[in-house]
């Protein structure tokens, strides 16, 4: 996709070309060129091609043709992606039948501010809002029949959330209904995300199948057929139905797969190792993302930073030669150089066009005091637009920067390059946030939002003009690593960082490596946990470069990116650790409930407990007649608002295998929400054809365990459940009860986090800096997590993760200089009194008092400092500046947005009340 910069009328669409083929949609009169569809005259037979000659920007080219290249490398990166289910493969979908029947894809389009009609939803029928939204999930996965797949795609209960969630924000009178069969929320805060929409008003979650049975062919609304544990079968009438479609592998799979001599698994994904997700049967071929299986961003970026550091192992050897070092123009002095301010200002398509008014508010900001250049800009931050910002800088000799766009938080180091390209310092340019802070929040008071889009930049004008230049420092990194933590991810991550040549200290609290996993004995495909773990220790133990500290317990954590000095008591004695990145994988605990008579009875198990007498063969195992597994115990409830993701699987796992040893047994599984998402899907429907019986449960009618007699006098326990398909309660005699016990985050998460200041997440693992962006690092520079201690996960799902965050470690480690930002806080010691209140203050240690020749001063780590200014507000004689936000920057934009002479009215106009 292409986005034409020039600005025709809206009817010009139809006037430049002759069969409609240019696809455009306007937005404050900027169209983006979509797309140029087959019925081009001149890509048929080279005829027409007015659009070209009337381009004024030479967006459009129909010379370009394609090229075969050859190109030597050392490893492959398979990134190819996924495909969304086509539901009109099935014809009982009605897709493409029925007007107002939209996928979840169409949908989403629908509700982007660039979708084809500006962020509205309307209906294709009649172009009106609907008011009556059905969503029917599982569309192309979770089924048997032709045509569509067995797996479960895993992101789409969630996505559907996300989308009710915005329509009622788009219009709060919306009636969402949300037909499914479990909801798979099983992601970190997904159980909160997931509470969070089935608390909005005129929400309904119905849990049911459900069949499209006609469209009125008068109104277009579509018909759904669905039924209810109360009512029996119903039919519904709904205004628009979107269908949550699953996920595919690409459709080029098959050739992908024959090209790159890569093996693909039954559902046609990548054939992936259990214990190596990244790596192919082909050495050298790494896939990461969507062709490992449906999986959510997180998990795509943490598994392409994983698999870009196995093949940093591959390709050591080669590593800097081919890089080239970025190069800046000279910093042109303007500190003498009158003010002159440029201002760019962002439509972000329509995010904030279709809101605020922008052409008239730059002809605004061309009339305030030191603006000698305004403009609008479709994207900012595309290459183009960048590119534009650094030569009109360059051209006419600007010397403050602002770009009024979105959040600063993802985007403010690409402007600040682009003022560097420019050849001024970077600390000149200035963001004004006229997205989160405006258009999103009053996107139905646009002469409002237009007016404080104005006022917001305005303000931004004025602190530009207070704008100083700052320097940037460089500090050295050691080049070793500290892992914390010896299980499956900390020695996945110690090995991948160490064989590419650095010295990794691994310190584990316990007297073996192995963690957690030293419980599991095997996992739903099959692998041999312990056997891998044998192997995966011993690759440990040999390697050089590791050195492991056993009953290890850290006492003291200091120091900076690139510089930590951590101290380590363990067997070795007191150590002193030097290193230059951290690696937190401490993994979790196992909650020991104190329900269902856990503790009390020795026939009351956890799911563990139940994996390893089965595997030691246990023959009060073996022989019982009667196995109740109980899903759910300690999570998803007030106390742990959340999904452990492992408990469904581990006890369709551990059924499969009692069911093999005696086919004779009955075993039941009271759940909730059976959430074998992924793969494990099939082995889920295997539980149910071997006779594995599934009985929901709501959880304001829990399960009752009491001890008590069979019919024959035998001692069992009694289990007692509402069964809602029979809709009436049952009794279930146990031999044994296995409790599927919650993961909760380990003793020794808080002692961590304050040693190496960094945040957890209300559930109380550890916070990443970004869910999305930034997955396997924190907030504090130079310390990265991975495993159980970022979030439950599989064995595969940690690799993945371990892999990744010593990709993200080595991005550090293999520089020999890493730059500190020149936003910090700076100490006028004239006005500092010693009273201690910044060091308080401080949360990242930057500060200290000490004895100077005036007395007690307050000093300053630059390096430690993170520019948060709670320092600065705490001073009670202004002594601390935060550099780039001093309080004569910050009171300028107050002034800017209310004039003194103002205040002072309104003051006069107080005291006249009183």
């Amino acid at each position: 996709m292409e986005y034409c910069p020039a600005k025709y009328p809206d009817k010009y669409n139809q006037e430049i070309s002759k069969n409609k083929a240019i696809h455009i949609y306007f937005a404050q009169a900027i169209p983006l060129v979509e797309y140029i569809d087959e019925s081009c005259l001149y890509l048929k037979d080279k005829k027409c091609g007015i659009c070209k000659q009337v381009c004024k920007n030479n967006a459009i080219n129909f010379d370009q043709v394609a090229e075969r290249k050859e190109i030597q490398v050392g490893a492959v990166l398979l990134s190819v992606g996924l495909e969304p289910y086509d539901p009109s493969l099935k014809k009982e979908y009605h897709y493409r039948d029925f007007a107002n029947v939209v996928t979840s894809m169409d949908y989403e389009r629908l509700l982007c501010s660039t979708g084809p009609y500006a962020g509205e939803v309307l209906r294709a029928s009649d172009k009106t809002h609907p008011r009556k939204i059905a969503w029917i999930q599982c569309i192309g996965s979770r089924k048997v029949t032709p045509g569509e797949n067995s797996y479960c795609s895993s992101v789409c209960c969630t996505y559907t959330q996300k989308q009710a969630i915005i329509t009622k924000e788009h219009d709060a009178d919306v009636d969402c209904t949300i037909f499914h069969n479990d909801i798979r929320s099983f992601g970190k805060d997904f159980e909160r995300y997931f509470e969070r929409t089935e608390k909005l008003p005129d929400v309904r979650f119905i849990r049911s199948y459900t069949s499209i049975v006609r469209e009125d062919p008068v109104t277009k609304n579509v018909t759904v057929r669905y039924s209810t544990t109360d009512d029996g079968v119903k039919e519904e009438e709904f205004d628009m139905v979107v269908l949550s479609v699953g996920l595919n592998p690409p459709k080029d799979v098959e050739s992908i797969s024959q090209r790159f001599g890569i093996e693909l698994n039954a559902h046609r994904f990548a054939n992936i190792s259990p214990v190596n997700p990244m790596k192919t049967n082909r050495p050298g071929i790494f896939v990461s993302g969507g062709l490992q299986g449906p999986i959510d961003i997180p998990e795509s970026v943490f598994s392409a930073s994983g698999a870009a550091s196995q093949i940093g192992e591959l390709l050591d050897y080669r590593r800097g030669k081919l890089s080239r070092e970025r190069e800046y123009p000279p910093e042109r002095d303007v500190s003498k150089e009158e003010q002159r301010i440029g201002v760019f200002v962002c439509h972000c398509g329509a995010n904030i066009g279709r809101v605020v008014n922008v052409p008239d508010t730059v002809e605004y900001l061309k009339t305030l005091p030191n603006v000698v250049h305004a403009q609008e800009q479709l994207f900012s931050c595309a290459t183009n637009s960048a590119k534009e910002i650094t030569d009109i800088t360059r051209e006419k000799k600007l010397n403050r920067v602002i770009v009024a766009a979105c959040s600063p938080r993802t985007l403010e180091n690409l402007f600040r390059d682009t003022v560097r390209e420019a050849g001024i310092n970077q600390y000149y340019f200035d963001m004004a946030n006229i997205r989160e802070h405006d258009s999103w929040v009053h996107a139905k008071e646009k002469e409002e939002a237009t007016q404080k889009a104005k006022d917001i930049i305005r303000m931004s004008v004025a602190r530009a003009g207070r704008l100083e230049p700052l320097q940037e420092f460089d500090l050295p990194v050691d080049k070793a690593a500290l892992v914390i933590g010896g299980g499956v991810a900390g020695m996945n991550s110690a090995l991948s960082i160490a064989n590419q040549g650095h010295e990794v200290h691994l310190v584990e609290k316990n007297s073996e490596l192995g963690g957690v996993a030293r419980k599991i004995h095997s996992t739903l495909d099959g692998l041999d946990v312990q056997q891998y773990l044998r192997d995966l220790i011993g690759q440990v133990y040999r390697h050089p470069l590791i050195h492991v500290y056993h009953n290890a317990t850290i006492t003291d954590a200091k120091g900076y990116v690139g510089n930590f000095v951590t101290e380590v008591q363990s067997e070795r004695g007191l150590s002193e650790i030097k290193h230059g990145a951290a690696v937190i994988a401490i993994g979790a605990d196992l909650y020991t409930p104190t329900e269902y008579l856990y503790g009390k009875d020795d026939r009351v198990l956890t799911h563990l407990e139940l994996e390893e007498r089965i595997n030691n063969g246990d023959e009060k195992i073996a022989n019982a007649k009667s196995l109740v597994m109980i899903q759910c115990v300690g999570c998803r409830n007030e106390d742990r608002n959340y999904c452990s993701r492992l408990c469904c699987s581990e006890s369709v796992k551990n059924a499969l295998s009692i069911k093999k040893k005696n086919p004779a047994m009955d075993v039941y599984i009271l759940y909730r929400d059976m959430r074998t998402y992924g793969f494990n899907e099939d082995y889920y429907r295997e539980a149910s054809e071997k006779d594995i019986k599934f009985i929901r449960y709501e959880p304001q009618d829990k399960p009752v365990v009491e001890p008590g007699k069979s019919e024959d006098g035998k001692s069992v326990l009694k289990v007692t459940t509402t069964d809602f398909i029979l809709g009436k309660k049952i009794e279930l005699d146990a031999d044994v009860v296995a409790l599927a016990a919650a993961i909760v985050p380990s003793e020794s998460t808080k002692e961590i986090a304050n040693l190496f200041r960094v945040t957890l997440s209300p559930d109380g693992f550890f916070k990443e800096a970004h869910v999305k962006l930034r997955p396997v690092e924190f907030a504090t520079d130079g310390v990265y997590l991975c495993g159980l201690a970022h979030y439950p996960k599989f064995i595969k799902e940690t690799v993945n993760q371990a892999y990744g965050a010593a990709g993200r470690a080595l991005t550090l480690l293999s520089n020999d200089i890493v730059v500190a930002s020149g936003s910090v806080c700076g100490v006028k010691e004239n006005k500092c009194i010693g009273c201690s209140a910044c060091v308080e203050a401080c949360a990242y240690g930057a500060l200290e008092i000490r004895d100077t020749r005036q007395g007690k001063k307050a000093t300053i780590n630059p390096v430690l400092c993170k520019g948060d200014g709670l320092c600065n507000a705490k001073c009670p004689t202004g002594a601390i500046q935060l550099k780039h936000y001093t309080d004569e920057e910050i009171l300028s934009e107050i002034d800017a947005l209310i004039p003194a002479e103002s205040i002072l009215m309104q003051m006069d106009a107080a005291i006249e009340a009183m």
